[in-house]
């Protein structure tokens, strides 16, 4: 992780905090159940597909969180003339990318 990350902070409405961790916990949920499956010897491609299902998940919580951020921090910097960070997005959007 960048040093970014640990600088700044984001105030997040209550609703944006609920949404973004009922995904997360979806998506832990489907972890546990993903390690089941392997414990329990469960047939590659059953786990394969529910690797998949999570992998959905995860990019379905990127784009919340980053339409949220471009939303409120992109364009409250952009409106107070802070132009950096349309780099900083550039940047954030290349890692999502890899």
């Amino acid at each position: 992780m960048s040093d970014t990350c640990c600088q700044k902070k984001k105030h997040r409405s209550e609703e944006e905090i609920r949404a973004l961790c009922n995904r997360l916990s979806r998506m832990e949920g489907q972890i546990r159940g993903i390690r089941t499956m392997v414990e329990e010897d469960t047939y590659c491609t059953d786990i394969l597909t529910q690797a998949a299902a999570v992998s959905a998940a995860l990019n379905a919580f990127k784009s919340e969180l980053l339409s949220n951020h471009i939303r409120t921090c992109v364009a409250d910097d952009l409106r107070e003339g802070k132009d950096e960070v349309v780099d900083e997005l550039l940047d954030t959007l290349k890692k999502l990318m890899k």
